[in-house]
């Protein structure tokens, strides 16, 4: 029973349990809270430059690593692309996505610690998963000068090898890893953390986000954080009052001049 084990072997498998079930659990019982609590409102230019920058970096990122990691290997053979092209382009492409995307966290995370409003409005699970996923993209930039030590694509190959193993159950998926540098070993432990705590943040917007934004009804939902609601307001318009006009002398109503 080894630290490698419990990361590489059990690890994954307790990422994924509690990802669907947590997903499944927090939408079903608290769907109020299945939202990004965006701050827009009170600090819009750097959030605006920070948002979009970290958003289009992470998702090449991340759709980097799932292409990457589960493509079979014998694709990439069948159409003849070589192992060492293939880790030249995630060097490249995943370095410009990862600089992009941490200069955008960047941004956000001091955002959120340096101005007093939105530091109040945060929570400890917002600056925190946004914090870790900081950490990931530098560790994640870090890994880079050790893959350029091997452009041949063999360490790209063992990772390759077991994700698609853990994917298929097989219990010694993490020998494949377990000689791999220390860094690689982090990246890899903070992708799982990230997975784990993703349905406990507001990282749950990410299911719903792409659904919303091709079939949104066309209005914007807010929702107060009041836990009681206001009582009736009273009609306070003041009401206009009418005077009978009183007759002149003699009954006749003298017009006025």
């Amino acid at each position: 029973m080894s630290i490698d084990f419990f990361i590489f072997g059990i690890m994954p498998y307790v990422a994924l349990t509690v990802l669907v079930v947590g997903s499944i659990a927090r939408y079903e019982r608290d769907p109020f809270t299945w939202k990004s609590s965006s701050s827009q409102l009170l600090r819009r230019k750097q959030l605006m430059l920070g948002s979009v920058l970290f958003h289009v970096g992470i998702i090449v990122v991340f759709f980097g690593h799932l292409v990457g990691l589960f493509t079979p290997i014998w694709v990439l053979d069948a159409i003849g692309v070589s192992y060492g092209f293939k880790q030249l382009m995630a060097i490249v492409v995943g370095g410009i996505a990862g600089v992009v995307a941490l200069i955008g966290a960047s941004m956000l995370l001091h955002r959120r610690l340096t101005d007093p409003r939105i530091r109040q409005t945060s929570s400890f699970a917002d600056i925190g998963i946004l914090a870790l996923i900081w950490l990931q993209l530098l560790v994640g930039l870090g890994t880079i000068f050790l893959s350029m030590s091997h452009l041949d694509g063999g360490e790209m190959v063992r990772f390759m090898t077991w994700a698609q193993s853990v994917m298929g159950l097989q219990l010694n998926a993490w020998l494949e890893v377990a000689n791999v540098h220390a860094l690689f070993k982090f990246h890899i432990f903070l992708g799982l953390l990230i997975v784990i705590l993703f349905p406990f943040t507001r990282l749950v917007h990410m299911l719903s986000a792409p659904v919303r934004f091709l079939w949104r009804p066309g209005y914007q939902v807010v929702r107060s954080r009041r836990q009681t609601t206001l009582p009736a307001r009273p009609d306070t318009a003041p009401k206009a009052k009418v005077h009978a006009a009183r007759p002149a002398t003699g009954g006749i109503a003298k017009p006025a001049e």
